[in-house]
């Protein structure tokens, strides 16, 4: 390690340190955000893709006798040997302090106790003892840990420990594994002394023991690449995820009919089966926005080709699915088939666009197609290439695109950590590209398509580092159509959620395995309030479309998607805040209510934004559940009974319910129901209030396109107070015409008011 401190200089923002065994820096990029660093400096992040340069902060430097002290106006670090760095709040209370013990490993297993547990099928992963880069931080009260991406288990990651590692692994995802397909290493601390954020930005793999190893303790390692991680401190988890997704970017406002119903099936695999599904959706009345092609579109698997034997004219089927409102989502793997005359494997062989072996040989492996090679994405003129491939898909009439199999996927094995990949202008290896091939990829897309289509690119990935969220949604990956991953999908949204990556989504009733119909209906009653919502299942899987489980079925499974559509213009407010803010859409309900202890561990209920929380049925032939509500009033969302919160109580859920409630004071902008997004014009906003004292800022804007971000957009704000007084104003018109009405529904009754070319209304409505 770096040993003893020797000296240290200021520059500016910056301290640099000298130690015995090599050199650090902290730098202050706001009073209550550092980076600690030591290490290659050429390295660069892949997530902190804007200047960290901004304007100065007050610093107080000195020695001190355990070491050198730096004070901001609201943090104050202690810097000693061996670069451990303590952090205090200006007053002088602990926030976050090295943990200065001994590691307390692991019992290990001897070799052949490890032989005897394997002959019955038990392999156990051999825990390293020491890590070239390793940060132990002390565990001195009740300390909570949210985020880590999409880890399996439970909300609060204490006594858990992860790997990133970017991993497709198709069984079901159990609390125990270590890795899956997203790497995102930044988590939030809640504790009794305050609230922190720590961003580990290395692509490298790490580990995260949350206290598995000892309740005295956590750490976070790698074995490569630089010390180089980042502290929030905050009075709130909202305040922290602002200043980490300021950091390293946040969702742009999506296309709004990406908010909409996703229709997908490992595969419709002919213009035939794309053409039923869309008739039945139709013809049943299933409001969807989108539809979804796997793999079999393509000409074995190549990428972007279409099969002219099942698809013989494309462009004429999504013209005419078009028509119909539907919107079609391509997937695309990285994967390119070995073979003469295949013009993308022939033009990226000629220019060298493909990771080569040490020796130099193109690396070659298998995924669909047989024999692929794999785009060196680190290599901007490799990303280049790949985004101008997006128009022969947009020239086609494709909406957007799916990105799979990203970690990368492989069927001969993990591609070898010494396989040459690019760092941008730097030749490295595929041990640090591997977290961020999927980020790169969507990277791509995300430009390819905005060039290609002009309007907002909607891409999904599987494979996402921290700063994806600026590219692309993404979905947790290949769950199945069990209960427990019913159960698990709300935490992990919400850790997800928690992460920076606002735009997510599970596959609805499960991918692998066979959903039964209660449990179908169990998963649309809670997918149908994820930001993305998409009922999408595998090869080999029980068909799971709405229709497939006869009308009782299909009934609720319709109400519930007709829902969803009612509350896109609340949805869309929600990513309009998320850019702005960083908040996210769906959210554990420690994030409003952290000084409430019942949230902490809150694992089978969330909130939509501030104003709607969900109560979700996650078990087999349950009819009623237990519901906590957190402090104030809320109105029951089906019956309107106001119930007083800081308590648990049992509702009755029968199959066709989800419990729902909607905090007192809430305004709630409604469209009604549509067969997709677009097909009525909206001339009148459907505003449900409830009584109490509150506002929203309501967004109005095309849709599409990037207007919006030259004012091209209207906004709205809605207060009701306690007396019953209701105001409307338009804050800014930037947009057509505003809403020519308002429909307000209130306590049972319905006020209508004119509100073309109004500036300001008010009205009582009791």
């Amino acid at each position: 390690m770096l040993g003893k401190l020797l000296d240290f200089e200021q520059k500016g923002n910056q301290i640099c340190f000298r130690f015995e065994n090599g050199k650090a820096k902290i730098t202050a990029l706001t009073d209550s955000v550092f980076r600690i660093f030591s290490g290659n400096s050429t390295i660069r992040s892949k997530a902190v893709e804007k200047s960290t340069d901004r304007k100065p902060v007050e610093l107080k430097v000195y020695r001190e006798k355990d070491g050198v002290r730096i004070s901001s106006r609201r943090l104050s670090l202690l810097v000693g040997d061996e670069f451990a760095v303590d952090f205090y709040w200006a007053d002088g209370r602990p926030l976050c302090r090295e943990y200065r013990g001994k590691r307390t490993y692991l019992q290990e297993m001897e070799k052949e106790e490890r032989e005897l547990m394997a002959g019955e099928g038990h392999f156990l992963a051999e825990e390293k003892r020491t890590h070239r880069i390793e940060v132990l931080k002390a565990i001195e009260g009740d300390e909570c840990f949210y985020g880590l991406g999409d880890k399996t288990g439970f909300l609060n990651k204490r006594f858990y420990a992860y790997d990133m590692w970017n991993t497709d692994n198709p069984d079901p995802h159990v609390d125990s594994f270590r890795a899956l397909y997203k790497s995102i290493p930044f988590f939030m601390a809640r504790t009794d002394r305050g609230d922190y954020g720590i961003f580990f930005d290395t692509t490298y793999k790490s580990v995260f023991d949350m206290g598995k190893e000892s309740p005295d303790y956590y750490y976070f390692a790698a074995d490569a690449g630089n010390l180089d991680y980042y502290f929030f401190a905050g009075n709130s988890l909202p305040e922290i995820l602002t200043a980490y997704t300021d950091l390293t970017g946040r969702a742009p406002l999506p296309q709004i009919w990406s908010l909409g119903y996703h229709q997908s099936r490992w595969s419709y695999k002919t213009e035939e089966e794309v053409r039923f599904i869309g008739d039945t959706l139709r013809k049943l009345r299933i409001p969807c926005d989108s539809i979804h092609l796997d793999i079999d579109y393509m000409e074995r698997y190549k990428v972007f080709t279409w099969n002219r034997e099942r698809f013989p004219d494309p462009k004429k089927m999504l013209s005419d699915l078009k028509n119909e409102g539907f919107k079609i989502v391509t997937i695309i793997d990285p994967g390119v088939k070995v073979e003469k005359g295949y013009p993308l494997y022939e033009e990226g062989m000629e220019k060298g666009y493909f990771v080569v072996s040490p020796s130099g040989e193109t690396y070659v492996n298998a995924v669909w197609p047989g024999d692929a090679v794999f785009p060196d994405f680190g290599n901007p003129a490799v990303r280049n290439w790949w985004a101008r491939q997006q128009k022969t898909l947009t020239d086609m009439g494709v909406r957007g695109v799916w990105n799979d199999m990203n970690e990368p996927a492989t069927f001969r094995g993990e591609i070898p950590e010494d396989v040459v990949f690019s760092d941008e202008e730097q030749k490295t290896d595929h041990a640090r590209m591997h977290n961020v091939y999927g980020h790169l990829m969507a990277k791509a897309t995300y430009e390819g398509l905005k060039e290609a289509d002009g309007r907002r690119p909607f891409v999904i990935t599987r494979a996402c580092y921290a700063g994806t969220q600026k590219y692309s949604t993404a979905w947790t990956g290949d769950n199945h159509s069990i209960w427990a991953h019913l159960q698990m999908a709300v935490p992990q949204l919400c850790n997800l959620s928690l992460s920076g990556m606002p735009f997510v989504g599970t596959d609805i009733a499960g991918f692998g395995s066979d959903a039964t119909p209660e449990l179908l209906v169990r998963w649309v009653e809670t997918g149908c309030f994820s930001p993305l919502f998409r009922n999408h299942c595998c090869l080999s899987a029980v068909r799971q479309e709405p229709w497939v489980f006869g009308k009782e079925v299909l009934d609720i499974y319709r109400s519930f998607v007709e829902l969803r559509y009612t509350l896109i213009p609340y949805y869309y407010d929600l990513f309009w805040e998320e850019e702005h803010t960083g908040w996210p859409i769906l959210r554990p309900l420690v994030f409003q209510y952290e000084d409430d202890p019942e949230t902490w561990e809150m694992n089978d209920q969330f909130l939509i934004g501030d104003r709607i929380l969900a109560a979700p049925v996650l078990q087999q032939g349950v009819r009623r559940r237990m519901v906590y509500l957190p402090e104030g009033v809320w109105y029951d969302f089906w019956t309107g009974e106001a119930v007083s919160g800081k308590k648990a109580f049992l509702r009755d859920a029968p199959l066709d319910t989800c419990p729902l409630y909607v905090k007192a004071g809430s305004i709630l902008p409604r469209w009604p129901v549509q067969q997709y997004v677009g097909e009525k014009e909206i001339r009148e906003l459907i505003l449900d209030v409830y009584p109490g004292e509150g506002e929203c800022f309501h967004y109005q804007d095309d849709g599409e396109t990037f207007a919006y971000r030259e004012g091209g957009y209207n906004q709205y704000r809605f207060r009701i107070h306690p007396d019953g007084e209701f105001e409307a104003e338009l804050l800014h018109r930037g947009y057509a015409a505003p809403y020519e009405t308002l429909l307000i529904r209130c306590r049972g009754e319905e006020t209508r008011m004119s509100f073309k070319d109004c500036q300001k209304i008010n009205r009582k409505l009791w």
